[in-house]
Parts: structure tokens; sequence; C-alpha cells
């Protein structure tokens, strides 16, 4: 019996095209600026000096300024980039440059297993504070108060198994009451691994070419949460 769910965002509850398109230029253009204005705060601090110490030391904020925008550039799912970009978006939806576009059929029902008392959560590679401003500037509204939880890479890789064991156990349920949604086959299939119940998401806007039968990997596909049955 499913007792919770954790979903992915990109591809599944949302759109490929918003992060690629609209949130990681808005961070390529503003990490400059932002370095510069932010970069002796602590947290930032915290995150410049992660990466400094990854390529190699002590270097300027240019230098590192440079390799995050590479990193952006090549999708890298590095967890002190992410941090820094969920930042950077902050000033973005606070000032209202953009809101988060939240698939009608993922919001619908997102809200209709929370009604049911199903508790809610979030398992992304970008950073929580980043997943809390995506859910809370969204197109249809705050969503926030949907979600008992939020999980980033520093729990672990989306492709390793050990990742999902562990937002078990946070949870405080076993693997098999737990649901997870995603519409990348390889998280599913670390998902699978540690004992949850699996579904692919996949959309026909974001993936035009279906992944049928052997592409699937055997779990559970659909085209929106609409066709969503929990498991029993």
């Amino acid at each position: 019996m499913t007792r919770a769910i954790v979903t992915d965002i990109e591809g599944t509850t949302s759109s490929i095209s918003f992060v690629r398109d609209v949130l990681f230029p808005y961070a390529r253009r503003a990490l400059p600026g932002f370095v510069a204005a932010h970069g002796q705060e602590p947290e930032v601090r915290r995150w410049l000096d992660t990466v400094a110490v990854e390529i190699g030391g002590a270097c300027q904020d240019a230098v590192i300024v440079e390799t995050l925008q590479g990193w952006i550039d090549e999708d890298r799912k590095h967890t002190a980039l992410k941090a820094l970009q969920g930042m950077v978006w902050e000033a973005g939806y606070r000032n209202a440059d953009f809101t988060a576009p939240i698939y009608r059929d993922a919001a619908e029902a997102l809200q209709r297993w929370h009604d049911l008392g199903l508790p809610l959560y979030v398992y992304s590679s970008g950073s929580v504070p980043a997943q809390k401003l995506f859910f809370g500037h969204s197109d249809a509204g705050d969503l926030t108060g949907l979600f008992s939880g939020w999980f980033d890479t520093e729990i672990g890789g989306k492709r390793e198994a050990d990742s999902y064991t562990r937002i078990a156990a946070a949870i405080g349920l076993a693997p098999r009451e737990i649901l997870f949604l995603s519409d990348v086959v390889e998280e599913l299939n670390a998902a699978r691994a540690a004992g949850m119940h699996t579904v692919l998401v996949d959309r026909p806007d974001d993936y035009p070419h279906p992944r049928l039968e052997d592409a699937a990997h055997g779990h559970t596909r659909v085209t929106g949460f609409q066709e969503i049955a929990l498991p029993r």
C-alpha cells in the first residue's frame, strides 16, 4: 500500500524546457553580479570555497564564476552549483521575473493526494531552497504547503540506490510503502533497486519519442499524473 509519494520536478511535474531555457540562462547571466555582491556572506562563501577546492585550491572569484558558468552549460549536477543557482533564482522569483510552470495534471493530482492525507516529498537535483522557490512561486500558486519534506543531492545521487534507502529512512517508512515518480529511467531503476514502487512519467511535450516496452525498463509508464494508479 502506498503511504507516501516522492516526486522529481523537471520533466515530471514541470517541463524540461523551463529549466533549460529560463532558469539556467538567468543564473548564468546573474552569477557574476551575485558573487560580487554576496561573495563574502558565509553561506555563499561556503559554496564558492567548495568549488575552489575542487578546481585546485585558492583562486579568484572570477575564476570560480567562470567554472560555475561552464558547469551550467554542461548541466552538471553539482551540489555547490545547485545551491548557488538557488540563491540567484530567489531574486528572480521575488522580483517576478518569472514563475515556475507546473503541469495542470500534476498540480491537481498533488492537491488530491494531499487532501487524501498522503505525505508528499520532493527529490530533485536542484537544491532544497530552489525546490521551495519553484513550488512557492508556481503558476498554480504557492504549493509548498502540499509537501511534507524535501530532498536534494546532499542525500546522495539520484541514480544511486542508497539515496532512496536513505530517503525512506528519513521519511520513516519501508521503501515498499513509497511511490517514486520521475521521467528518468536510471533514477527509477535506482529507486526500484532500493525497494520503492516506481512510475515513469513520459510526457509527449518533453519526450516526443515514447519510452515503450524495453525502453521503459519495466516501470509503469504514464503520460501524465491523471493516469497514475497508486499501488495498493
